[in-house]
């Protein structure tokens, strides 16, 4: 079974969502503010995290960097601020999907099953990959740079991986977006593949200006320019 924390500080909504999510067969846990929230994540494991944005002793995005740092486990904002400045904050901070309210109970619990779907699909494949100084360990769904743990989106991670388990090969853009896309419901093109590739390069290139792991084919696409190893 599923678990699943759910930070919301209206009771009302707080309480509908759970009872859908219980209908739904998750076990949930449920918190109305960041300091309670943060003690139910250290306390269990979850594998969604559901928070709104605004909350009485602060904000969603500080819960969803307390909980990246922690594991990559998938976060949904719920919020009421749909301009694009404050969806792409929650998004680049390492949120997986938001939602804006008012919405449809049934749209949440379809969100909810992509994500969760998504985080299985990572969990399927055990081994440790390393590449130099960068490592994932797959049944944890890390990874690792100078032996520290770098927080990934479920997006960023899903790139990684496509390009260390195709160590050397020249991958063209439709491909990529084929092998981290398939049986997503998201919608993705080549330019916000450009923009994950940069934030990929941040996170792993000692310099992002002057890639050696991820380099760019010219007329091609990507390719990961350095060995792996498997364990």
């Amino acid at each position: 079974m599923n678990k699943i924390l759910l930070v919301e500080d209206d009771e009302a909504l707080g309480l509908a969502i759970e009872f859908s999510l219980i209908n739904e067969g998750y076990e949930v846990v449920r918190a109305s503010s960041v300091k309670e929230a943060k003690q139910q994540f250290d306390r269990h494991t979850f594998d969604l995290s559901i928070l709104d944005i605004g909350l009485p002793d602060g904000n969603g995005y500080d819960l969803c960097l307390h909980f990246k740092k922690q594991n990559d486990s998938s976060v949904i904002f719920l919020t009421a601020l749909d301009e694009e400045a404050n969806v792409v904050m929650g998004l680049d901070i390492g949120g997986d999907d938001y939602i804006t309210k008012p919405f449809r109970v049934k749209e949440l619990m379809s969100r909810v099953k992509v994500q969760l779907r998504k985080q299985a699909r990572l969990d399927t494949s055990s081994a440790i990959l390393t590449s130099e100084n960068i490592k994932i360990d797959t049944s944890q769904v890390k990874v690792y740079k100078n032996h520290e743990s770098i927080p990934l989106t479920n997006l960023e991670y899903k790139l990684l991986l496509t390009f260390m388990m195709n160590a050397h090969k020249a991958l063209k853009r439709d491909e990529i977006l084929l092998k981290i896309t398939v049986g997503e419901d998201v919608f993705f093109d080549e330019n916000t593949l450009s923009v994950y590739i940069k934030r990929l390069r941040d996170k792993v290139e000692d310099d992002p200006k002057n890639p050696q792991f991820i380099v760019t084919q010219r007329g091609l696409g990507y390719r990961w320019n350095k060995d792996v190893s498997r364990e």
